[in-house]
């Protein structure tokens, strides 16, 4: 059994880093919450998975009985796994050091995720119209990742429970394919025909390699 004074390891969801503190942010979004929470709900998920603070807020870490040695120490972590957002707690006044983490997350989940008509297709439309223009390879690339990020936040695809989804799935990942390859310069016109007459269509992130390394060859060439 464990005393008040055990030392809990890293993988431990105990486990309070010495530079943990209330005041830290985990999640640094400009926007805030209420207006971007697809965003910042997977930022925060990932940054607490990265601490292994997740139980925390999807309630798999169970409070320990008011007798375990381990109470005080369960305490301390919910209260340094805060779900806040700077410019929502104090240009709002809203705090979120609840008694239960997961309920704070389901109290936004409820009060914020809201997706209207209006940003699918603004997102969409930013999608559709991006073109590479006087961008090199990556920072286009990148751009287009940042909305596919931002569209996905809005839109959950479903998992790969029956070959239906999986198909789904797949449709979406060669749309990204057309897509990234419709917005590059005509210059890249024969390297986006020999991708396309692949057998085997390429991931997105393998097409951008292959056009990145022509973007090289040619920038060697005029050295």
């Amino acid at each position: 059994m464990k005393t008040a004074n055990t030392t809990y390891g890293f993988n431990d969801p105990l486990y309070l880093h010495p530079l943990d503190s209330l005041e830290a942010v985990i999640v640094c979004d400009p926007v805030g919450v209420a207006e971007n929470y697809g965003i910042w709900s997977q930022a925060m998920l990932l940054a607490l998975t990265t601490k292994n603070k997740i139980g925390f807020i999807d309630g798999s870490c169970i409070r320990p009985s008011d007798r375990s040695p381990n109470l005080h120490q369960w305490e301390r972590c919910k209260f340094h796994c805060p779900i806040n957002d700077n410019e929502l707690r104090f240009k709002r006044n809203l705090c979120f050091h609840c008694t239960v983490a997961s309920g704070d997350w389901a109290d936004l989940k409820e009060r914020f995720n809201k997706v209207s008509g209006s940003q699918i297709y603004s997102i969409q439309q930013e999608i559709v119209c991006l073109k590479q223009g006087s961008f090199r390879v990556s920072p286009y690339y990148s751009k287009l990742k940042q909305l596919w990020h931002e569209k996905s936040s809005l839109v959950t695809l479903p998992s790969y429970a029956c070959a239906k989804a999986r198909a789904y799935v797949d449709h979406e990942r060669t749309m990204c394919l057309v897509q990234f390859l419709m917005g590059l310069n005509e210059s890249y016109g024969s390297i986006r025909s020999q991708i396309l007459m692949m057998s085997n269509l390429p991931l997105v992130s393998q097409a951008f390699a292959i056009v990145s390394q022509e973007e090289s060859d040619r920038m060697a060439l005029t050295k």
